[in-house]
């Protein structure tokens, strides 16, 4: 098993070009599944998560070519199993965002059921709630959901809980739909008005896409088209905590500093100078890094994918943060990982308190799920000596070379089995 090993105590400085959203990537795949012609998306980060929808849409019959520039061509003329097995989707959730998809081009989808994960429960009942609203009959056999429709209707959908699958798998059922579906308390996050970009360039009609109530028209059906994937606001958000964490400069690069305003808040709070343009953010040290208070909360507010980021910050900043995660009920795993490196940490329920310390010291730790990785490779930066990351593949799902990136910055960081 691949891990990565960290030399410690290097402010990181320089460039770094941030890659396409996987949060906006993988719906936009789904998104395939809506026409016969052509879908062409550009800027798909190279991840695992992505060769895994790949491979499923692959199962399924669609038709996927990649260019020497690596831009993906999906076609979805032949779609001979409208399925997406267990295999699949316990090994990435987002699986699930087939389900819409299916059912509103081609009448029937069965999918299974994601199950628990090791962050929080995260159901699906908003999902098939909107479906039966708009006229699907669902079914559980086996533990899969049967989803079933001869055409989708227009309906108004009011979402009990903000959930950004949910928001987007229903958008995409609802393209295909006869008449008009509203959608309320509808997710804001700005991959949902990325999905809605490739789907108007489809002939989708939809507005307030990024607000908390999005109307979709349906049309007969729809057409190619070709998408740029938006720039990874977390992606982003990570390597400028890295840089502040460590005391180096840094300016990314691809970047949307829109969709970052809570993060670059707080990180002007910790006393890093922050600075903006069209598409680039660099940071720079300003002295001591001061801690900061952090509550995760539905996009604009704070995202629970930066949390753990945070926490590692905070444990070598001056005085003490509080943490509040209200997104995910088991989203504090890393705490005890982090404590091997010397941090001060003490979780209570869904709270943090983090007390900085004078210095972290190097170990070897195990990431338990994508965003916690990222604070063991932040921490590992900050730490005297060398720490050992283990079950990286967490790590690989969600950031794209990221010790290559980290070593053009500065990092003295390897990969070794």
């Amino acid at each position: 098993m691949e891990k990565l090993a960290i030399e410690g105590g290097v402010a990181l400085n320089g460039e770094v070009a941030i890659s396409g959203a996987k949060n906006a990537a993988l719906p936009i795949l789904c998104a395939g599944l809506l026409t016969a012609e052509p879908l062409t998306i550009r800027n798909v980060p190279h991840l695992r998560d992505v060769t895994t929808m790949l491979s499923l849409l692959g199962q399924m019959g669609m038709s996927i070519s990649i260019d020497e520039k690596l831009g993906i061509e999906l076609r979805a003329a032949d779609i001979h199993t409208p399925e997406a097995p267990y295999e699949m989707v316990k090994t990435m959730r987002a699986s699930v965002l087939v389900l819409g998809p299916l059912v509103a081009r081609f009448g029937e989808a069965r999918v299974s059921l994601p199950g628990g994960c090791a962050i929080g429960l995260r159901p699906v009942d908003q999902h098939l709630k909107g479906l039966q609203a708009m006229g699907a009959t669902i079914t559980m056999d086996h533990g899969y959901m049967i989803a079933r429709a001869s055409r989708l209707k227009g309906a108004r959908i009011c979402m009990d809980l903000v959930t950004v699958t949910g928001t987007e798998n229903l958008m995409m059922a609802a393209v295909l739909a006869d008449g008009v579906t509203t959608i309320e308390n509808a997710a804001r996050e700005p991959e949902i008005p990325d999905l809605a970009a490739c789907l108007t360039a489809m002939g989708a009609q939809i507005k307030g896409a990024g607000t908390d109530v999005i109307t979709i028209a349906g049309v007969e059906k729809l057409h190619g088209a070709s998408h740029n994937v938006m720039p990874d606001r977390i992606e982003t958000g990570t390597f400028l905590a890295a840089a502040a964490a460590t005391g180096g400069s840094v300016r990314v690069t691809g970047a949307r500093p829109g969709t970052l305003d809570a993060v670059l808040d707080k990180l002007r709070e910790t006393g890093v100078k922050v600075e903006t343009g069209d598409d680039w953010i660099a940071v720079a040290p300003n002295g001591r890094l001061r801690a900061v208070n952090v509550r995760t909360a539905p996009y604009p507010a704070f995202p629970t994918d930066m949390q753990a980021q945070f926490v590692a910050l905070n444990s070598v900043a001056d005085g003490t943060g509080v943490v509040h995660e209200t997104i995910f009920e088991n989203r504090f795993m890393h705490v005890q990982e982090l404590c091997r490196l010397g941090a001060d940490i003490e979780v209570e329920g869904n709270t943090a308190v983090v007390k900085g310390v004078a210095h972290l010291d190097g170990a070897t730790v195990m990431a338990t799920d994508l965003r916690a990785s990222a604070s063991l490779v932040i921490a590992g930066l900050i730490a005297r000596g060398t720490t050992i990351v283990d079950r990286i593949y967490h790590l690989d799902r969600g950031y794209e070379a990221i010790e290559e990136k980290l070593s053009k910055l500065g990092a003295r960081i390897r990969r070794v089995s």
